[in-house]
């Protein structure tokens, strides 16, 4: 019990201090000498509280780092599917020297909310390729959603397709027949083939393929970015999008 309550406090100490777990045994001390040590910890801390803080600080840091070396590698390992996979819809500039890379789903308020962001940051900068991954996860909605807007690329096309994308971040309704019937004909499409297209096996196929990459890359929320070689995971404000922008750039 007393090695249990003390492993957490001693690893806060080493980290605060620099210590090394080696200066340190425990196991050689004697119950009065591990005693002693326990209940110096316990003064030192209340005597100095931040240190716990500074330590988790410093731990919170450590892992953020490795987790973002691992997202690289992730990235790297995956690449083709990411950047070119044949299906996924891609905007703003093809020849761009950066690729932005957005898993979304239209039901998601985040995805809502930084959609605005990313056409400014696109469009303001001129020289980004934007690739969108049908990633829908949050219900039936979400599914019928991404299966409609595919589904006005099959029988439109691209541009067929942004305006899909733009209408159904804005749209608010239930995705029942009529309302996806209303919104096909005010996009001047044809409903019926539209609807009828919904259930495409190709279609079904491309939603399973980017689910499946979406779990290689341990992505489990939306809205998901890869912004050159890095990983991003949330909602992040334009500002933050142009700075890791210009960091791959200047990494590049």
């Amino acid at each position: 019990m007393f090695k249990s309550r003390l492993a957490p406090v001693t690893l806060a100490l080493l980290l605060a201090t620099g210590a090394q777990a080696a200066d340190l045994n425990l196991d050689q001390m004697s119950e009065s000498d591990r005693a002693a040590f326990g209940e110096e910890v316990r003064k030192y801390l209340l005597e100095n509280p931040e240190v716990i803080m500074e330590a988790v600080r410093v731990l919170e840091e450590r892992q953020q780092a490795e987790q973002a070396q691992g997202d690289v590698e992730l990235v790297a390992d995956n690449a083709d599917a990411i950047f070119q996979d044949g299906y996924s819809w891609v905007g703003g500039n093809p020849d761009g020297d950066i690729t932005v890379v957005e898993f979304l789903d239209y039901r998601c308020g985040y995805c809502r909310r930084a959609h605005p962001e990313v056409l400014e940051l696109i469009e303001s900068d001129g020289n980004i390729r934007y690739v969108v991954k049908e990633f829908p996860i949050l219900g039936e909605n979400s599914v019928l959603s991404s299966r409609f807007a595919l589904a006005v690329r099959d029988i439109a096309g691209d541009e067929a397709y942004e305006s899909a994308n733009e209408a159904l971040m804005a749209l608010n309704a239930e995705m029942e027949p009529p309302v996806m019937r209303k919104l096909a004909e005010t996009l001047g499409l044809d409903a019926d083939a539209v609807l009828a297209a919904m259930d495409s096996d190709a279609i079904t196929e491309q939603l399973a393929m980017t689910r499946a990459l979406a779990q290689n890359l341990n992505i489990s929320g939306t809205p998901t970015f890869v912004m050159g070689d890095e990983l991003v995971r949330g909602y992040v404000p334009l500002d933050a999008m142009q700075q890791i922008i210009a960091a791959e750039r200047q990494e590049g």
